[in-house]
Order: structure tokens, then C-alpha cells, then sequence
């Protein structure tokens, strides 16, 4: 069922299937850059498979009209249940829909560390609502927009976590002083030149004085996060204010 082109390193301990009615367009850019390289070396695996392979019919047909009436198509239960199936195997199966959760850095983190992912792409007006009710599957949304099918959002959710796979970033560091791992947007980056158009790097970076360098880029990361993700920053502050887990509460008696 599947397309061993779109295969590698079947030892790998982070492995990632995708369930799609397209799958030549894997690996496509996690085939390129780091997350290639990490491919080619067996660091994780990527196996598709045609949900078509699973019609009953001469024609391969996997939608139909939607019930009650209305434009488009819906991907048949039935179908993409017996795709499914195939497949499970205790990995988490996730779904690529506007109507999902939105994904996030933790996901991404959970995700990483486990045993890999299997991801069902919709297409026309997405899934039978009876696959969610039936299968456990876990509908995940990349943003508030509409895309032509969830096979660009299953790429941009394994490219989230293939690059914290051990090995995989040049640096350790690289993934941890990031936006969103501490809940604000990252601070902003310079290098050389030190002019460029008449605008030089802040002077507090070419200090060499680490604790000022680190207090500037937190502040700059508030800053940001403020002004650009009033969101984010409300989760930050509202965490912020929140006693430490298992703290003991103070009594007049204390």
C-alpha cells in the first residue's frame, strides 16, 4: 500500500506515516535541507499510503455527495477508517482539519519524543464526522485559513518535530531559545556588518557582558510578544502570576 520511494531508514525511532490521496507530493520539502539529511541517515522514516488503495469500487472512489445537500464532497468513512486501520499501530493518528486544535510548540515537543506520528490528510470538504466518533484520532489545525488539502499541514507538522530529533540540529541549543518554548516570541538577531544602511547592532551585544546581553534579549522578547501576539502574552502573563506547582499555600498559622 505503500510507495517505498517515499521510504527510509525503517529503523528509525521516530517514524512517520502519511495517509493522503497524493502521495508523491512526500517527501517533498522534508526531502531538502536538514530534515533530508536527517532521512538519508535514518534518523526518522516516512512511509505514504494512497487512501484510494482502500476503495471497493472499479473507479477507486473515496467521497461522496454531502448528507442534507450542499457543494462539494466528503471523504467517506468507511474508507479512510479501512486506510486507517491499516496502519495503527499505537502511534498517535493526527488529522489535518481547520477544525482541529490548534498545534503547538508542546505538541510538537510531545510529538517528537515519541514513537512517530501517523497523519490522515482531508481533501474536498473533509471527513464523515463518524470517522472522528469512531476512530481515536486527534484533529489538528496549523492556522485559521483554508488550505486545498492537509498534506502541506502534515509537512509543516513533521518538519516541527523532526528538527528536535537528537542529532538533527547542528546546535543543542538551537531549539530551546526559540519562539514560543517559553511562552514569548524569540528576541530579535543581528550580525555583521556592523552598519548596514546607516542602522548598527545594538551596542549591548558587542558588550561581551552575558548578563546584560541575556536581560536585553528578555526584554525584548516582552516587548515583542506585547505588541505582536497580545495572546501569547496574556498566557505569559496569566502563567506568570500562577503559584509554582505543588507550592505550599501560606497560612495565617505560617
Amino acid at each position: 500500500m505503500s510507495d517505498p520511494a517515499n521510504s527510509a531508514g525503517g529503523g528509525a525511532g521516530f517514524a512517520a506515516t502519511i495517509l493522503t490521496l497524493y502521495p508523491d507530493m512526500f517527501p517533498g520539502p522534508l526531502g531538502q535541507s536538514i530534515a533530508g539529511r536527517a532521512l538519508a541517515e535514518g534518523k526518522w522514516s516516512l512511509d505514504a499510503v494512497n487512501i484510494r488503495d482502500f476503495a471497493t469500487d472499479k473507479h477507486r472512489t473515496v467521497d461522496d455527495t454531502p448528507a442534507g445537500g450542499g457543494a462539494g464532497m466528503v471523504l467517506r468513512a468507511d474508507i479512510v477508517a479501512a486506510a486507517v486501520d491499516s496502519v495503527m499501530d499505537g502511534r498517535p493518528v493526527l488529522v489535518m482539519t481547520p477544525r482541529g486544535g490548534p498545534l503547538t510548540q508542546t505538541r510538537v515537543r510531545q510529538l517528537a519524543a515519541g514513537p512517530g506520528a501517523i497523519i490522515l490528510c482531508g481533501r474536498f470538504e473533509g471527513f464523515d464526522e463518524r470517522l472522528f466518533e469512531a476512530r481515536s484520532v486527534e484533529p489538528v489545525s496549523i492556522g485559521d485559513y483554508i488550505l486545498s488539502g492537509g498534506e502541506i499541514g502534515a509537512l509543516v507538522l513533521l518538519d516541527a518535530c523532526i528538527r528536535l530529533l537528537p542529532g538533527v540540529m547542528g546546535a543543542s541549543s538551537s531549539g530551546i531559545e526559540e519562539s514560543f518554548e517559553s511562552g514569548l516570541l524569540e528576541y530579535p538577531h543581528y550580525t555583521r556588518p556592523y552598519e548596514w544602511e546607516g542602522r548598527t547592532i545594538p551596542e549591548v551585544l558587542r558588550s561581551g557582558d552575558h548578563a546584560r546581553i541575556a536581560a536585553w534579549r528578555k526584554s525584548q522578547s516582552e516587548t515583542d510578544t506585547r505588541l505582536r501576539r497580545p495572546d501569547l502574552w496574556e498566557r505569559y502573563e496569566d502563567a506568570r502570576v500562577q503559584p509554582p506547582s505543588g507550592a505550599r499555600q501560606q497560612t495565617k498559622e505560617d
